[in-house]
């Protein structure tokens, strides 16, 4: 008989967590303006709103943190973490910062003028945020497959080559300060960018004189996807492979609080000595000494831990073998989601899985809100409330995709836990015809406003 699988670890420590009624989960919802956001943490039974920062620590990484050193300047814990990044990456130049999307403020303040275009494969909220707010623009070059929820193309974050090469010839380098490839793709449902597809990408860029950048918060599933659907590297070690898909690169923004294996943080790391002089103007006023950057030395210790035991294999085939049994779950139920399974979520169609909703009404926001009053189970809406208003017309942005991502948090829950949520789906499967009416909303900052939108039952 073969022997199941089993996750290569085991619990020493464990959190209590409570399961509301349904009438308090109705009261709490209302209270926090339909917001999943707004909710308390204890509030919440199953919590999938994100993975960043959410995930349990080794024994290792909390051995790390009692060997942190606090010192202002030059710790030996920034130089830990500085070796284990230019041993995985290749790039010689660290700038911590306290998240990602400080890093991202720190980079584009340095690179990022008004006027100009970045291109890519759908930039994540907060990178498309900073963006705009510099009165630049994103566009999206990611391949049409991405935006078929039933397409198995294993590579759904590869970036199209010739809508590349388009925006390219159209505005060329003057306007373009680097191509941003986003591993994995997490706006297109979690999916990967094939080696083939950074190679190419960095090649037609070098043509034109363009720098490639990398948003790397899950570097290392992407890392897996390679080594597990591309021909050519199924034998290859999975440090071997990252380093192989950072050489296509000129440098990278880090969200550690994912495949870093932390709960806090974030870096820059870079090949060019000059970029990393700017940069570091901007690190020393927005985040800290460019030896800490926000971060404390025990996080920086952790962080170089984590980032060792995020790319090992094994570490990854029990992450991702997670995500693939909700999915397998999901499948027993007829539920569409984004196909084939991605790397930390799963991501649900919400115009499929709620067709009388009104896309103005917001189908994915209102399909969250449904999911935490049958299940206490919060996930979060990567669709038209996300997508946000365009920067010039005001009017609401409608994406390709409406989705619910049901974000599972690292070494956190159980296949018990799976279970509970692909029941949970079910049963507001099961009722979705009676599901006619969203949301409207009452207020809304100009930009994020995901995070803070206030929101009133229809």
């Amino acid at each position: 008989m073969e022997l199941p699988y089993a996750e290569p670890y085991r619990m020493k420590t464990v959190e209590e967590i409570h399961l509301s009624t349904r009438e308090q989960r109705e009261e709490w919802i209302k209270q926090a303006n339909y917001n999943l956001f707004n909710l308390k943490s204890c509030q919440v039974f199953i919590d999938l709103l994100t993975d960043s920062g959410t995930g349990s620590m080794s024994d290792k990484q909390w051995a790390a943190i009692m060997t942190g050193d606090e010192s202002y300047a030059g710790s030996h814990s920034f130089h830990q973490l500085r070796q284990m990044v230019e041993k995985l990456t290749g790039f010689p130049y660290l700038l911590p910062t306290h998240q990602g999307r400080a890093a991202e403020n720190v980079l584009f303040s340095t690179l990022i003028k008004e006027g100009n275009i970045i291109p890519g494969n759908s930039h994540f909220d907060t990178t498309k945020g900073h963006i705009e707010f510099r009165k630049a623009h994103a566009i999206d070059c990611t391949i049409d497959e991405a935006f078929e929820i039933e397409n198995l193309h294993p590579f759904k974050g590869n970036i199209d080559l010739t809508k590349l090469e388009q925006v390219y010839q159209e505005y060329g380098a003057s306007k373009i300060p680097f191509c941003l490839i986003t591993i994995t793709c997490n706006s297109s449902g979690g999916q990967p960018v094939s080696l083939q597809n950074i190679k190419a990408v960095k090649k037609l860029s070098d043509q034109y004189k363009i720098p490639v950048i990398f948003d790397a918060a899950r570097f290392a599933e992407n890392a897996y996807f390679i080594k597990t659907r591309e021909e050519g590297y199924h034998h290859k070690d999975i440090k071997e492979i990252v380093k192989e898909i950072f050489s296509y690169g000129d440098g990278m923004t880090m969200s550690s609080k994912k495949d870093g294996l932390v709960n806090i943080g974030g870096f820059i790391a870079l090949r060019n000595l000059e970029v990393y002089h700017k940069a570091s103007n901007f690190t020393i006023i927005y985040e800290g000494y460019i030896t800490y950057g926000g971060m404390a030395g025990r996080d920086m210790a952790a962080l170089a831990q984590g980032l060792d035991e995020a790319t090992e294999y094994s570490y990854l085939k029990a992450r991702i073998k997670q995500i693939e049994y909700l999915g397998a779950l999901l499948n027993q139920y007829n539920i569409p989601y984004q196909k084939p399974i991605g790397g930390h979520a799963i991501f649900v169609d919400a115009l499929q899985f709620l067709p009388k909703v009104p896309r103005e009404e917001f189908p994915a926001q209102t399909l969250g809100i449904e999911l935490y009053l049958e299940a206490g189970i919060r996930g979060v809406e990567i669709g038209t409330i996300l997508a946000d208003r365009d920067p010039i017309t005001r009017e609401n942005r409608y994406p390709k995709l409406e989705l619910l991502r049901l974000a599972v948090p690292r070494r956190t829950y159980t296949n018990n836990h799976m279970q509970y949520i692909a029941a949970a789906l079910y049963n507001v499967y099961e009722r979705r015809n009676n599901l006619t009416k969203g949301y409207r909303i009452k207020y809304e900052s100009e930009i994020l406003r995901h995070f803070t939108v206030e929101l009133a039952k229809l």
